[in-house]
């Protein structure tokens, strides 16, 4: 029975991967989620049901526009697909609980600015203060250990953001700032750092694979949005495991 449900979660993720493309790339914009309706921004074609099935309409299509014959972008597969598998691990690792609840929020949003910002450099304040009253609402009824510690999580994110935001003038987008303090409220104190710690890493192994490219004449912008969003998930699943690990090589 779990594995049906499993399923049935991974069929749900990529149903809302599928939104949450939407809303990714309309949000920033200031456009309706609603209106118009989904259609291929090359030759203005509305897409039919053919076009619109998660993850198989690419890999049937082979990438390409029916109507014209333009690439599809590869994020509208990688994160349908992604958000599929983080729903379905979110129910084997959480059951049926208000901390799943949780889970599935959380996820959403990170999926949601991470094709934000990769679609525009940008994490809207829309997007972030949608999730957060809910978050809120869940964190109240699933709080961490002790509960205070989602409120210190979120004022030592949003802080130590803020200060390298002013040490690095401007290095650090708000929108990243702000993002840092609903991971606070979600993950807590530590795992928020760790967060941060993992996401510095990632990221300079991407810079340094995107320094190397600027080398050969092909300059692309990074958002850090993204690697947030990876460091954040694994904190949330793994951060008190990697923290115990990290202090039992010295204790």
């Amino acid at each position: 029975m779990d594995i049906v449900i499993t399923i049935l979660f991974f069929i749900y993720g990529i149903v809302f991967g599928s939104f949450f493309n939407v809303v990714g790339l309309r949000v920033p914009k200031g456009e309706s989620i609603v209106k118009p309706p989904s259609h291929c921004t090359v030759c203005d074609r509305n897409l039919t049901a053919v076009d619109l099935v998660p993850v198989f309409s690419y890999l049937f299509l082979k990438g390409k526009c029916r109507g014209c014959g333009t690439k599809i972008h590869w994020m509208y597969p990688v994160m349908e697909f992604a958000t599929g598998l983080l729903f379905a691990f979110s129910y084997s690792q959480l059951g049926f609980s208000i901390e799943l609840i949780a889970g599935i929020l959380f996820i959403s949003m990170l999926v949601i600015i991470t094709v934000s910002d990769i679609g525009y450099m940008l994490i809207p304040n829309k997007i972030l203060l949608f999730f957060l009253v809910p978050i809120i609402i869940v964190r109240v009824f699933s709080p961490l250990t002790p509960w205070w510690d989602s409120l210190l999580g979120a004022i030592v994110g949003f802080g130590l953001l803020f200060l390298i935001a002013v040490l690095s003038k401007g290095g650090m987008g708000g929108g990243d700032i702000k993002l840092f303090f609903v991971i606070g409220i979600v993950l807590g104190l530590v795992p928020t750092l760790l967060t941060l710690f993992l996401a510095s890493i990632i990221g300079t192994v991407f810079g340094v694979i995107a320094l190397k490219e600027a080398k050969k004449g092909r300059k692309t912008p990074i958002p850090f949005g993204p690697f947030i969003a990876i460091a954040a998930i694994i904190s949330y699943f793994y951060g008190e495991a990697i923290v115990d690990w990290y202090v039992n090589l010295f204790f």
